[in-house]
């Protein structure tokens, strides 16, 4: 429900500035969602890349760069480096598992 602020009248209005705030946040998300798919649709190619030249569907050491990378980089943004570990960890093995079904393991 929607944070309103009360008029002279007694009436209802918005939150002009809670509204523009929640208006970021949804292009925000707006934007992670078109990244993530994006990020999906490039991994799904490696995927089917990997199955065709028998590449293993995981790489633990570029996965281990990856998150010491962005652990790096979210320290650097003042995002906390757990939370940023936690998510690309669950993209990882997301991305794993697409992997192992373009190549049949299921």
């Amino acid at each position: 429900m929607d944070h309103q602020q009360t008029g002279t009248g007694g009436e209802a209005r918005p939150d002009k500035v809670l509204a523009a705030y929640r208006k970021s946040i949804d292009n925000i998300d707006a934007a992670l969602i078109h990244m993530l798919a994006e990020r999906f649709r490039i991994t799904q190619a490696v995927g089917e890349y990997k199955a065709k030249t028998q590449l293993p569907p995981a790489d633990p050491d570029r996965e281990a760069r990856q998150i010491e990378r962005l652990r790096k980089l979210a320290t650097e943004a003042d995002l906390d480096p757990e939370f940023s570990e936690k998510f690309i960890r669950f993209v990882i093995q997301e991305v794993i598992r697409h992997h192992r079904i373009a190549r049949g393991d299921d």
